[in-house]
């Protein structure tokens, strides 16, 4: 307890020092204001060049003799010749096949196809229930700039150069996921860039997901010419982000991506082949790694023991140097940094972290979080009381910190968010200033609203007096739930808003605990964590959490999730933080085999599940509601040993004055 308390007042004095030193006042406009017409005027005028002049694969030779492949995209004159005038360069490393991007560039420049890009969402808004066809399409203009090509700063005088990563797309050299080797090459990459005769030495990244985190661990070895950040959806841990998130396999979202990046990189360069100069050392490479980590995967999913799981898979189903080499250098990165994030994202764990982290101002940081998912960012950009559209805010970005264009993109946020339950906010931190963690208690008494549960209980600020066993069992409900649409990076918002924004139908799988409804506008702002009483009958279990917002007609909203295999409940105290009263605020969880702790079955074990950090509103008459599930199919599911171990037993939930199961909730009172 010493410990604890020395790391909770080390956490107060750092926090406070920190928003003294450098928390600006915040520009309380999260549509961007005067400036952000201004940004827009700049977008929508006539492009400063005509055309665009492409190099296709141009080849760049890493320090270990590895060639890799870009695309090369310049300014060009009316005719097609390239402009002599160097520029500033932007950068995007993927995996995803340069090809990918330069089809989803055609589609959107296309004088046809483009106004059936930019408006698909209104073409396919066929209402309930499939208006999650209409969610899911929405966004697509934006998400496909930024996932690759975009001719708009190409023709107002940047030269982009998209690069596929080691071991996929055209590139030689074996597929690192993100690894060692990889980021060395980033770094390499973008030196190359600067060096160029079309350069003008100063280099900018941008790019979704991988793109983006690939930029961040970029930008933490300091890569002398790079000037500027755009990334797009990044994570920096990745097994507690969605790996392994609480001990338990993104099964929604892990294997369809490995199969999808280890397929695309099996796709040919027709055009070399046909020409009789195929890359014979690319056709090597890829033999030598046909399908990385798939092996791996099937075999901790499978094994009924950890003793069946071979070093290698154990390498990438638990916490350990695996991950720790993947992590980016937060406290190195000394460049503007644009950090763009969703709340139902899949690194929604750690995009306020890559944010927080970075030790420049805010302002030439800046952290926007919005309401969607992995592949759907979220409608309303560009409208009004909406943040500018994401090709808008990248273009303001880069003419500020590559072209030193006085635009006052600084001046924006610093911290833009979408308060779930609310509208969008300009604020000076995340978590907002004010926020103190509360207590709320988890109570068998009914609370009368969640009579479709499997037990419709209470949340109280004091601890119940009565003692009660609850049960709960393991269930298939969560295919239709908003989890569901995050671990599968948004494709199950397919199945319409009765799914991702109303969670009774899963609730049906679930002990409910529901507050009185508040009086008054309530804000919370930050990580949340769930302490629970629990009794497994099996030497391990999972479980699955949510914090829901309940309407007066009782429609209930996930605003945010968690969960953890019970024998991986060990708590690392250094990594975590804390309430005032010493209650985890963010339990960091050892998530290796060596912190392991099977449940003896019968006796009580308390464990602790911290819900991904979020911002958010009740508004009058709404109520908090915690959900506690025994599983979370397709979000998450346990490693074959822990799943072998439960047996996907119900599961039982002690409800114990004396050791009372409660909720920490970041409440802004002020």
């Amino acid at each position: 307890m010493g410990k604890r308390i020395v790391s909770i007042a080390v956490s107060i004095v750092v926090a406070a020092g920190t928003a003294i030193a450098l928390a600006p006042p915040a520009v309380a406009d999260p549509s961007g204001g005067d400036a952000a017409v201004a940004w827009q005027s700049t977008v929508d005028a006539p492009d400063l060049y005509p055309n665009t002049a492409v190099e296709w694969d141009v080849p760049i030779t890493m320090s270990d003799g590895t060639m890799l492949r870009a695309n090369v995209f310049r300014p060009a004159d009316v005719d097609g010749t390239a402009i002599t005038e160097p520029t500033p360069v932007v950068v995007n490393l993927t995996p995803y096949t340069k090809l990918l991007s330069t089809l989803a560039s055609l589609a959107m420049e296309d004088p046809t196809l483009k106004p059936l890009v930019e408006d698909l969402g209104s073409i396919v808004n066929l209402g309930a229930p499939f208006d999650g066809i209409t969610e899911l399409a929405s966004p697509a203009a934006q998400l496909g700039r930024t996932f690759g090509l975009n001719r708009e700063l190409v023709q107002n005088g940047y030269t982009q150069v998209i690069v596929d990563v080691r071991g996929t797309g055209f590139s030689q050299g074996q597929w690192q996921v993100l690894g060692p080797r990889e980021q060395q090459d980033t770094v390499e990459v973008i030196d190359w860039a600067a060096s160029q005769p079309w350069s003008n030495g100063r280099v900018g990244t941008t790019g979704v997901s991988y793109s983006a985190i690939n930029q961040i661990q970029g930008a933490g070895k300091r890569p002398g010419a790079l000037q500027a950040v755009f990334a797009v959806e990044p994570g920096n841990d990745l097994i507690r982000d969605i790996v392994g998130t609480g001990g338990a396999l993104g099964i929604g979202f892990m294997p369809a991506w490995l199969a999808a990046v280890n397929g695309l990189k099996w796709i040919p360069d027709v055009e070399a082949l046909l020409q009789g100069r195929f890359d014979a050392r690319w056709l090597h490479d890829r033999l030598a790694d046909p399908v990385t980590k798939i092996p791996e995967l099937v075999e901790a999913v499978t094994s009924p023991t950890v003793a069946g799981v071979s070093p290698e898979a154990l390498e990438v189903a638990q916490d350990g140097p695996f991950y720790r080499e993947r992590r980016a250098d937060l406290d190195a990165i000394d460049v503007p940094t644009f950090v763009f994030g969703n709340w139902h994202d899949i690194f929604a764990n750690s995009e306020p972290d890559i944010y927080n982290g970075i030790p420049v101002e805010p302002g030439r940081k800046q952290l926007l979080m919005g309401d969607g998912y992995h592949a759907v960012l979220g409608t309303g950009f560009g409208e009004p009381g909406h943040p500018p559209n994401m090709v808008t805010l990248q273009r303001a970005w880069f003419d500020r910190w590559l072209k030193d264009i006085d635009n006052g993109i600084e001046e924006y946020g610093p911290v833009t968010l979408l308060q779930q339950g609310g509208g969008w906010t300009t604020t000076g931190s995340f978590p907002r200033a004010g926020a103190e963690h509360e207590r709320l208690y988890l109570s068998p008494v009914p609370s009368g609203t969640a009579g479709h549960s499997v037990h419709d209980g209470s949340l109280t600020p004091v601890a119940p007096a009565d003692p009660q066993r609850l049960t709960v069992a393991p269930g298939l409900r969560g295919v239709c739930s908003r989890e569901s649409a995050q671990g599968t990076a948004g494709i199950t918002v397919l199945l319409g808003a009765g799914c991702t924004k109303d969670a009774r139908f899963n609730e049906a799988e679930a002990l409910s605990f529901t507050s009185d409804p508040v009086d008054t506008a309530t804000a919370l702002s930050g990580p949340i964590n769930v302490h629970l009483n629990t009794v497994l009958d099996r030497p391990d279990g999972f479980w699955a959490v949510s914090i829901n917002d309940v309407a007066p007609d009782g429609r209930s909203t996930v605003l945010s999730s968690g969960q953890l295999v019970a024998s991986l409940r060990a708590v690392d105290d250094a990594q975590s933080t804390f309430t005032s009263s010493g209650d985890y605020a963010r339990a960091h969880h050892h998530l290796n085999l060596d912190a392991r702790q099977p449940v003896v079955p019968g006796q009580p074990t308390q464990l602790d599940v911290s819900l991904l950090p979020t911002d958010a509103v009740l508004q009058p008459g709404h109520r908090l509601r915690i959900d506690v599930y025994a599983s979370s199919i397709p979000r998450a599911l346990p490693l074959g040993p822990m799943l072998h171990d439960s047996g996907l037993a119900p599961q039982h939930l002690e409800l114990d004055p004396s050791a009372p199961s409660f909720v920490s909730v970041p409440f802004v009172r002020r």
